[in-house]
């Protein structure tokens, strides 16, 4: 998918989209629609296939628009980087994006049972947990996804799990600020959390998605191709290892998180996070599975950057739909190969 030349809402570009099907079972991407000024709205796309591959999309027009008052600031304003979940047993759809509002990039619901009706549930206010001696709400946070099924949560009640990124330096938003980390931390680089909403709450309540609780951080940057923060891509994928997490990882520098003049590299890995207990890693890949080589992956907006968004299963195969250099989306083949005797 590429801009449409002439169509204001995607005047500098369309990237990281969500998907999903439709009630008639057609497949949809949910892209990140970018208007001049950097204003975010969340598109709906039809997927049109050649030969049972994706190649090209049909646009159905915009489903969210950054229309509460949390979603502006008066430095910008959008809805950002959906990310779309299944969730059979809440008998939804549940979209996590960013919200950009007056103090930064701010985590934020919304469900829907169809996908082109979305209902808002608020932005995500995470429960303090006195053992981090911190409130995660005072921070940035971005690349929310939630599991598809419930998951043991931390004393083994059934619960809705989300992977989420904070980001501890406030200087961006307060000069002086500085890094505030959470207890038992002292690695100041963002990396995958994960927080749990019981079961029975939820199915209650579905608001208490936004409350999620017991904090725990799964991963931070462990190779030099992500050695300078990672973050969750699309939602998990059940696997007899356990969940297969698709990530991305992020190399060079960067000056301002919130600006598009970075020197950075984003590359694709992969976790396997364990089954009994999520906030386990229980394998990743020390080499990156994709990094940018053409040139919509090497030349956009912010150059340099593969990012893994949503991921689907067409006819026994599974597609990565991912942003390239924030401009472009593409996507790519995730094959199931056996090597030296392990499979990867």
């Amino acid at each position: 998918m590429a801009p449409l030349a002439g169509e204001p809402f995607e005047a500098e570009g369309v990237l990281n989209p969500a998907s999903g099907r439709t009630p008639d079972g057609r497949l949809h991407l949910l892209p990140r629609l970018v208007a001049k000024g950097n204003v975010s709205r969340v598109g709906l796309a039809e997927v049109v296939f050649e030969d049972g591959v994706p190649r090209g999309v049909e646009r159905r027009g915009v489903v969210l628009e950054p229309d509460a008052g949390w979603e502006r600031g008066k430095n910008g304003a959008g809805v950002e980087d959906p990310r779309v979940t299944w969730i059979a047993s809440l008998g939804q759809y549940v979209m996590s994006y960013v919200a950009h509002g007056p103090l930064g990039p701010k985590p934020a619901l919304a469900v829907s049972k169809n996908l082109t009706d979305w209902h808002r549930l608020g932005p995500i206010q995470f429960t303090y947990r006195h053992d981090l001696d911190t409130d995660l709400n005072l921070f940035p946070n971005k690349d929310v996804v939630h599991f598809p099924e419930p998951v043991p949560g931390p004393d083994g009640t059934p619960c809705y799990a989300m992977l989420h990124r904070p980001m501890w330096d406030l200087d961006w938003l307060r000069p002086g600020e500085g890094v505030h980390l959470p207890a038992g931390v002292d690695d100041e680089r963002p990396g995958i959390w994960i927080s749990y909403v019981p079961v029975a709450e939820a199915e209650r309540d579905i608001t208490a998605l936004t409350r999620p609780r017991d904090h725990k951080l799964v991963a931070l940057s462990a190779y030099e191709w992500e050695a300078l923060k990672i973050g969750a891509g699309p939602a998990p994928i059940r696997v007899d290892e356990g969940w297969l997490l698709i990530h991305h990882g992020v190399s060079g520098s960067i000056e301002d998180p919130f600006q598009q003049n970075q020197r950075v590299r984003y590359r694709v890995g992969a976790m396997i996070l364990d089954a009994a207990d999520p906030s386990r890693v229980i394998a990743r890949s020390a080499e990156s599975l994709m990094a940018p080589e053409t040139e919509e992956e090497r030349s956009g907006t912010v150059p340099n950057v593969v990012f893994p968004t949503a991921i689907e299963e067409i006819d026994g195969v599974r597609y990565v739909f991912y942003g390239m250099a924030d401009a472009h989306i593409g996507v790519a083949r995730l094959d199931h190969n056996e090597v030296r005797g392990q499979q990867v």
